[in-house]
């Protein structure tokens, strides 16, 4: 990866989707603006706030597809990260990785 990119894999089935009420919502259903969570595989040398394995969150409009060994990656500039989830981050820590 070069400079601020990141490479992430979007987890799981981006077709239809179940609500929380058990609802299934179709692919073709029309959505607002929602950011999905997809995790980290790679990063390129001057990102600063995500490593590979960590989750992000990130607007789907805002990204380039590509396909590494048939398989399907997304990269994303890291200034288009919303949030970092990861193992590493304190619970009640300062907040600085959002």
């Amino acid at each position: 990866m070069m400079n601020d990119r990141i490479l992430v894999k979007m987890g799981g089935n981006e077709g239809e989707r179940r609500s929380t009420g058990g609802i299934l919502i179709p692919a073709t259903a029309q959505m607002g603006k929602r950011l999905v969570w997809a995790e980290c595989v790679a990063a390129g040398p001057n990102v600063r706030s995500m490593q590979p394995g960590d989750q992000v969150l990130f607007n789907p409009e805002d990204r380039y597809e590509v396909e590494v060994r048939g398989d399907d990656y997304i990269i994303l500039r890291e200034r288009d990260v919303h949030a970092v989830a990861a193992k590493r981050l304190e619970e009640g820590s300062t907040g600085l990785y959002l």
